[in-house]
């Protein structure tokens, strides 16, 4: 017999790096689950992935156990580490401040295509494509797709 879930908690922690410190501290503890263990667990599980930013899904069910799904980095932080930069352009339709080319941006796509709402890498690709642009940065080459 399946679960009842008492709650869902969307946190984004530093691979490696979760302790009961704010943000995962308060959020976890006011739905009631061991702060310890999920760091425990989530520390163990993203050992080979440490300092990046990943998404969790925190499900929390009415007898305080837990699941979580780990996702992947968020596209804009996997687009600053391609460009190697520390942020994006405040005014990123006049100033940019970095580029990409479209094989980086094809693998980033193929890296995120889990979690992305599409079906085809051309459309991941133009939602990674769309995110740089909105970051000022500029996907230099020639675009692999007709339109």
């Amino acid at each position: 017999m399946a679960k009842e879930i008492a709650g869902l908690i969307k946190l984004q922690i530093k691979g490696g790096a979760a302790n009961p410190s704010p943000p995962v501290g308060p959020a976890l503890g006011s739905k009631g689950v061991n702060i310890m263990q999920f760091c425990k667990q989530f520390n163990g599980r993203t050992q080979d992935q440490p300092g990046k930013v990943l998404p969790v899904l925190i499900t929390v069910y009415a007898d305080k156990s837990f699941d979580f799904i780990i996702k992947q980095p968020p596209v804009a932080i996997q687009l600053l580490e391609v460009a190697k930069l520390k942020k994006g352009s405040a005014e990123p339709h006049i100033n940019k401040v970095g580029s990409v080319n479209w094989e980086q941006v094809k693998q980033i796509a193929e890296g995120k295509m889990v979690d992305l709402n599409c079906f085809t890498i051309e459309s991941a690709m133009k939602m990674v494509a769309g995110t740089a642009r909105s970051m000022g940065i500029a996907v230099k080459g020639t675009s692999p797709f007709k339109n």
